[in-house]
């Protein structure tokens, strides 16, 4: 019996038969292709979520009394431990010293939203030299090897849509100074859609209609593709997690790693103070004693809007998709297949039963993908750390307006003109224009402290002008 005989009678049982109607006027080659498709599926995972998720929208209700503020630690300035800050950064250098840390960076987006063809990580992004998403975040690995004279591996996820757009970009641009043996590219898993009687589609006639899996598949992920034997070769313990569209993140904080480290937490999540209860962030709250993320969409609205005497949010804990995972809790979700599925309906293009390609005006299908903040209840010790959102968070996600390439821009050279203003440089009145341009490369410093470092040494020092980059 033929694989493709084996295949056929497999999908039947569970009813999806459909998908090798046109196997007979497929060429061999497409024959393959439909084939690897469909090795791709897990039919009783399917089978399980289209009996438990269709046609029944998700429970996003929940009732006030449910949720409390999750507990975080807060910077200085708001009342942190100053010393318990230090403390924690001289712990996370020593493991940054001993080789136990790596990053890991999910990029399987596109810069469509940007309107901009190609992977999200190789939009350019810096305010003078337009260097890329990517190319700012190796360099920042760079610097922190260097800073503390270790190996830093960096992990990409990828996609189907971008995995080798991304390794050539790499390539060309020889790995941005990096180690090539310390750059690791592997692909997000696919989950197919299906439709409102729960068939799979088909795409075209020799492809099943798959999308990604959302970032919650990161941890079968770095399974699959030995990431995490990798990592275990090497001794590594601690993955810097963060996305690809926020240039200003910290991939390496010394002090986030310490306080990590110290409770013995099994995965940490850096938060912002929200500007307004609409915010478009997830809030991070504790329920019946566990630490989750609500998303913004599914938060209570009397809890959203909940100030307390002082006219402050109650709730005002926001996710910003930088976290701490161990490597150990990693391999342990990876195997555990614990983290929800969520559905969304979505307008899925497809080949009808005749083989005409459709593009629906409406929401024709169902997705499903999961969350990586899902994770958390399900980590021993989850911490919640606070950090400046004007030193780590601005987002390119949108073509024009809030979390824009120009608002990351300006957030940019506002934060480099700050580093500036905290060493008593003098700055001219231009720089209150919107259109005044300054850069700091991360070959320099990549936060203020080290930028102190640097700029007393320098000698001499620059003028500060428009158009000014330090490197």
């Amino acid at each position: 019996m033929s694989s493709l005989q084996e295949m056929q009678q497999t999908f039947a049982r569970y009813g999806q038969e459909h998908v090798f109607r046109f196997i007979g006027e497929l060429p061999e080659n497409e024959q393959a292709e439909l084939l690897e498709n469909c090795r791709e599926i897990d039919l009783e995972e399917i089978n399980k979520l289209i009996q438990t998720h269709l046609q029944k929208e998700e429970d996003a209700s929940l009732s006030a009394d449910d949720l409390e503020p999750a507990p975080s630690i807060r910077v200085p300035e708001n009342g942190g431990d100053e010393e318990a800050w230090e403390k924690a950064r001289a712990d996370g250098e020593a493991l940054l010293r001993g080789g136990k840390v790596a990053c890991f960076t999910v990029a399987g987006g596109q810069g469509t939203r940007l309107g901009y063809d190609g992977p999200k990580g190789t939009y350019p992004v810096t305010p003078v030299s337009k260097k890329t998403l990517f190319q700012v975040f190796a360099e920042k690995i760079q610097a922190a090897s260097q800073r503390y004279e270790t190996r830093l591996p960096w992990f990409i996820m990828t996609s189907d849509l971008n995995h080798e757009e991304t390794e050539k970009f790499f390539a060309e641009n020889h790995f941005f100074g990096l180690d090539r043996n310390d750059v690791f590219f592997f692909r997000q898993g696919r989950m197919p859609a299906v439709d409102e009687k729960g068939k799979l589609l088909l795409a075209e006639k020799n492809a099943l209609a798959l999308s990604p899996d959302g970032h919650g598949g990161s941890f079968k992920a770095l399974a699959r593709n030995g990431a995490l034997a990798e990592m275990e070769k090497r001794g590594i313990e601690i993955l810097s997690y963060f996305q690809v569209d926020n240039p200003l993140v910290a991939v390496i904080d010394p002090a986030f790693i310490g306080f990590h480290q110290q409770t013995g937490s099994e995965m940490s999540s850096r938060m912002i103070p929200k500007r307004s209860p609409e915010e478009k962030v997830g809030n991070f709250c504790r329920k019946d004693g566990k630490i989750q993320v609500v998303e913004y969409s599914d938060m209570p609205e009397e809890l959203a809007q909940k100030t307390d005497t002082g006219g402050n949010l109650v709730f005002t804990a926001g996710s910003i998709a930088i976290h701490l995972i161990d490597r150990d809790f990693a391999n342990r979700m990876a195997n555990s297949g614990d983290l929800p599925f969520h559905q969304a309906h979505k307008k899925v293009p497809y080949v009808d039963e005749n083989g005409a390609k459709v593009e629906p005006s409406e929401p024709n299908a169902f997705k499903f993908e999961k969350f990586i903040f899902d994770a958390l209840p399900l980590a021993q010790n989850p911490l919640i750390l606070e950090t400046r959102r004007e030193e780590e968070f601005s987002p390119v996600k949108n073509a024009t307006g809030v979390d824009s390439a120009e608002s990351c821009r300006r957030d940019q050279v506002a934060q480099f003109l700050r580093w500036l203003s905290a060493v008593g440089v003098e700055l001219p009145a231009a720089t209150k224009e919107e259109d005044f341009s300054l850069e700091i490369s991360p070959l320099f410093a990549t936060n203020e402290r080290e930028f102190r470092e640097r700029w007393e040494r320098l000698d001499p020092k620059p003028k500060i002008q428009n158009g000014l980059y330090i490197s």
